[in-house]
């Protein structure tokens, strides 16, 4: 399959076959994209960062980590990763943020909204959108547990790769909220191989 564009501040949904390896694509570079996955046999089956936390012992995540579902199973494994810093603490940015953190800023559904509208076709609601994988965040965690939203690190061209352990839904984002992406907003690309 050719290389797949999401627009800025949008979203993509897409089934993902077991073997499958999806590659996010950062063509610009400083662009965070938001990753969900949900089994495609049983959707109540979705990724989840405090079990992907507990079994991989970091918050860490790059290649050679998995990303693991509310059933403690492995949904994706990282095969390869450019970047290296990526974010599974913080939530989807939704209309609620940009009134929290960008009260001056025009109201944006963000990265909660565009999922919830890319998975309207597998009938995946939006109270059940959990926190995403989200690919090249730049969220530091200080000594006193304070986290801080960078600009990402990534440069044009970045890329994570995960291959799918079982027959997945993928969600994935161009994400819309100023401070991940270091106040611009960009394409974010993903291509899907055997």
């Amino acid at each position: 399959m050719s290389p797949q564009r999401i627009a800025p501040r949008s979203a993509a949904g897409f089934e993902l076959r077991a073997g499958q390896l999806l590659t996010v694509i950062d063509p610009e570079g400083v662009q965070v994209a938001d990753l969900l996955a949900f089994s495609r046999d049983d959707p109540r089956e979705v990724i989840s960062n405090g079990r992907t936390f507990d079994y991989e012992e970091t918050i860490t995540l790059t290649t050679g980590n998995r990303l693991w579902s509310n059933r403690s199973n492995v949904l994706l494994n990282i095969e390869a990763d450019s970047v290296g810093r990526h974010d599974f603490l913080l939530t989807p940015c939704s209309e609620q943020t940009f009134r929290h953190f960008y009260p001056d800023k025009p109201v944006h559904r963000g990265c909660f909204g565009n999922l919830a509208e890319a998975l309207k076709p597998w009938e995946i609601e939006p109270d059940s959108i959990p926190v995403a994988f989200n690919c090249f965040m730049n969220v530091p965690v200080d000594e006193a547990g304070k986290v801080r939203v960078l600009p990402p690190v990534s440069r044009a061209g970045d890329s994570v790769s995960l291959r799918a352990e079982k027959d997945l839904i993928i969600g994935l984002t161009a994400c819309s909220a100023y401070d991940s992406n270091g106040g611009s907003f960009k394409p974010i690309d993903y291509q899907i191989t055997d």
